[in-house]
């Protein structure tokens, strides 16, 4: 048969809606009624607008016409796909569907299309994103306000972990908040169930400025302490309003976390020497911690919270558990309730007025098409210039949905 006649029969076979039967090895046919199965259809949503893109999909924002409620919707990529729903989809949903905390971005239920390759996510929608607030924010956030929300990130993380699940991909863009001051931990393309015994995974996750230094030196080992790294780098951020750690390699990502924390030895963290890739770096010799120096006005009950998120041995490094129960969070200033958490409506508008934008000049996202194919330093110490505003921006990874 010539590759004509295949792209034809393949054609004619995608616009009857059929699947192939791997018991049989024929084509089954599908009838209209049975297309969908159990899923209803993303018709039963209006679409608004593109609101941002995660690690496997793109997000809108839509009404659901049967209740009238805003909801998410994430149309799942399938670049390339010939057999069926990627399995890093098929993990995300997994996980998903059996996840249900207040600090969890909750998945509804999943809704397809007019065709087999349409699928969407339809998940509970947040108004703002952590990375688009520290970009607009015209003073960071205070001390109390930081504690409420990485208090929030802990109890997600202690639900997840407790769960036997990793998330792999932690960073401000991938932190949700409503505006009642709840925060979601969100986007879970790459989030993966862990056990015993641990099987080998690839150590090139985690957007760069929040890798944990185990997977900078190829371990294929993962924990939840990779998760933990991540959320103090997200903690150093929130306080210094500024990414902690924005290398731009891996070796100058290594580099820095040494500056800050000193170079690692087999002293300080056993097997050190016998990780991958620690014969590939010439390490200087750094022997001080300097996390102190970085912040200088923090307490020493806040001090101690960052070195055992940053400890370099991933089986010392603190858990989420004892983060919650730490005196960092018991002295002042207090956290501050959830509800007096700033929502600044107005970047939300602006950011979405440029989406909107955004969403015009792409064909792809016709609504036609849907369904188809403070305590702390002087405030001008803390804030970016421009160039490092812009830089910021370009570098924080893609987000879940905003910035």
């Amino acid at each position: 048969m010539s590759n004509f006649e295949s792209d034809l029969k393949r054609k004619e076979t995608q616009d009857r809606s059929a699947l192939f039967s791997i018991l049989t090895g024929e084509w089954m046919e599908i009838s209209p009624q049975h297309k969908t199965g159990n899923c209803r259809s993303v018709t039963d949503f209006e679409k608004l607008n593109r609101v941002g893109e995660g690690t496997y999909g793109v997000v809108y924002r839509a009404r659901d016409t049967k209740c009238n409620k805003i909801v998410a919707l994430k149309k799942m990529r399938m670049d390339g796909e010939k057999y069926g729903i990627p399995i890093s989809g098929l993990r995300e949903i997994n996980i998903l569907l059996n996840l249900r905390h207040q600090n969890v971005v909750e998945l509804k239920e999943v809704v397809v299309g007019k065709s087999l390759e349409s699928i969407f996510l339809v998940m509970e929608y947040c108004e703002q994103d952590l990375a688009s607030l520290l970009d607009n924010m015209p003073a960071p956030f205070s001390e109390s306000q930081v504690k409420c929300i990485m208090l929030q990130l802990f109890k997600g993380l202690h639900y997840l972990h407790d769960n036997f699940i990793i998330h792999r991909d932690l960073k401000v863009s991938n932190l949700l908040m409503t505006d009642k001051g709840c925060v979601k931990i969100a986007d879970f393309g790459l989030a993966r169930n862990y056990g015993l015994p641990q099987k080998p995974l690839t150590p090139k996750v985690v957007t760069l400025w929040y890798r944990a230094p185990e997977l900078l030196f190829g371990s294929k080992t993962h924990t939840t302490a990779i998760d933990m790294w991540s959320a103090g780098c997200i903690l150093g951020e929130l306080l210094a309003h500024r990414p902690l750690l924005p290398g731009r390699s891996e070796l100058q990502q290594i580099e820095l976390i040494m500056e800050m924390l000193g170079t690692p030895n087999d002293t300080i963290w056993p097997g050190f020497s016998k990780l991958p890739a620690f014969k590939q770096f010439s390490l200087r010799k750094q022997p001080y911690n300097n996390l102190r120096h970085t912040f200088p006005w923090l307490s020493e009950s806040g001090i101690r919270l960052l070195n055992g998120l940053f400890m370099y041995d991933p089986d010392k490094r603190a858990t989420a558990e004892d983060c919650l129960d730490h005196s960092y969070f018991k002295e002042q200033p207090h956290p501050c309730d959830p509800e007096f958490m700033p929502s600044f409506p107005q970047h939300r508008l602006k950011r979405k007025n440029q989406e909107n934008t955004d969403v015009k000049r792409k064909s792809s996202d016709s609504f036609k098409d849907f369904g188809q194919t403070s305590k702390g330093p002087p405030l001008n110490s803390l804030l970016p210039t421009q160039q490092q505003k812009s830089a910021f921006k370009t570098n924080r990874g893609a987000a879940y949905y905003g910035s």
